[in-house]
């Protein structure tokens, strides 16, 4: 599923327009990113938790040429899925 296929499923269930359904879906990814790129914690509970993890610098090799190189630090998002939510996609009949 991709953005405008979330955004067709929220028009359907919660029979709104495209444009209101588009409006709720980028506000809300857009908060979550902004909420990331300020360093912070987005919890939904039942479903998971975004934080940012950050990376030391290491000396990584490359994989064409086996030459080393030298990678900076860096931060990256990450997400860590909800008891619920797990259970739910491990669920057997």
């Amino acid at each position: 599923m991709n953005r405008s296929d979330l955004i067709n499923r929220l028009k359907e269930d919660a029979d709104l327009g495209k444009r209101d359904a588009e409006v709720i879906i980028n506000t809300f990814f857009n908060t979550i990113s902004d909420i990331l790129a300020e360093g912070d914690r987005v919890e939904i509970r039942g479903f998971g938790s975004f934080t940012v993890k950050d990376y030391k610098p290491y000396v990584g090799r490359n994989p064409k040429s086996g030459e080393k190189i030298r990678v900076s630090s860096k931060r990256l998002p990450f997400f860590k899925v909800g008891k619920e939510l797990k259970e739910m996609v491990d669920y057997k009949d």
